[in-house]
């Protein structure tokens, strides 16, 4: 995806990366653009543009919630953890995420 950001992304999936993301530790925003970008091998750079507006939406949706406190390098940072709703969700849309890429896979494959 390189400059072009999340927004190449199919419409939820960052919201869902975020989700998983969160499954795994509680974290501030840059910390889960950090991990994201990591683990994905640089592949996908998510901007504060399209972060945090997501995870704004997750907020108002219960599905994560949001506490300050003191980052790796003692500055104040908001921090996300996943609700027990939001782990629903980010399961749901993932079976639902699986669904379409096996989808996709099939039309690129059929010959």
């Amino acid at each position: 995806m390189g400059s072009s950001e999340a927004s190449e992304l199919l419409p939820g999936t960052l919201d869902l990366l975020i989700l998983k993301a969160l499954a795994r530790q509680p974290m501030h925003g840059y910390g889960i653009a950090q991990h994201l970008r990591i683990v994905s091998e640089d592949v996908l750079q998510v901007g504060e543009s399209s972060l945090y507006p997501a995870l704004q939406r997750l907020l108002l949706k219960g599905w994560v919630t949001a506490e300050w406190g003191a980052s790796e390098n003692n500055r104040r940072a908001r921090f996300y953890t996943l609700t027990p709703a939001g782990r629903r969700q980010a399961a749901a849309e993932r079976r639902g995420f699986d669904r379409m890429v096996l989808a996709i896979n099939r039309v690129l494959d059929f010959t």
